[in-house]
């Protein structure tokens, strides 16, 4: 058995990307389970935590121990106060995971425990999903970007796409699949058109802000 490669790490929490949804696919399910293969070999404990138990991580011997539980900040916690591991490794479970461990970051579960993520910085999460902080990182770092803004409401959305010139494209924040991602190429009357048809996909992306859940688009 291979020692642990990180030290003061042997036990290591894996979060799985929960249901196989449109944009976030079985690739999470493959990368999760080579993760939990090559962890082991090098002499870490696994702990699982996925919702769904349709996958091939949550098969019996992928990880030492399982859980098919809600991924929510509750549950998890709960997890890890039994568990106590030392690691948490969030990038293979898709938007999934990357939130969750932004959010056990922010909520003080992990510094509570003492649980260190592993393989990608919680404020780098931060900044690579939220679209105003990463176009302040970029800009700190003087890489260029189009003109953009953020916008609240379909009203926002029309009076930025206004100022901007045509064509637009709208992307909500905390989501990195491109099936979210809208294009308005010539008129207002588009743009609404494709905000309305899109509507559900938009709201749902929710981002927590002052206590306070916002749709936050970036035109």
């Amino acid at each position: 058995m291979n020692k642990p490669k990180i030290e003061g790490i042997d036990k290591v929490l894996i979060i799985g990307s929960g249901p196989i949804i449109i944009g976030q696919a079985c690739e999470f399910d493959y990368s999760g389970t080579q993760a939990c293969k090559a962890l082991r070999a090098a002499g870490y404990k696994i702990v699982l935590v996925n919702s769904n138990p349709a996958t091939i991580m949550t098969d019996p011997g992928m990880a030492d121990i399982t859980y098919i539980e809600p991924l929510t900040i509750e549950s998890v916690e709960k997890i890890i106060k039994k568990e106590r591991p030392q690691g948490l490794l969030p990038s293979l479970g898709g938007q999934t995971g990357l939130n969750l461990a932004a959010a056990l970051s922010k909520t003080g579960v992990l510094k509570k425990y003492g649980v260190q993520i592993i393989g990608i910085k919680a404020d780098a999460i931060e900044r690579g999903e939220d679209r105003d902080e990463f176009k302040k990182t970029m800009k700190e770092l003087g890489i260029s970007m189009p003109e953009s803004a953020l916008a609240y409401s379909v009203d926002e959305a029309l009076n930025i796409a206004d100022r901007l010139g045509y064509p637009v494209v709208i992307r909500p924040a905390y989501t990195t699949v491109s099936y979210t991602h809208l294009r308005a190429h010539e008129t207002p009357e588009h743009l609404v058109c494709r905000l309305l048809l899109e509507k559900k996909k938009i709201t749902n992306t929710k981002t927590k802000q002052n206590k306070k859940y916002n749709t936050k688009m970036y035109t």
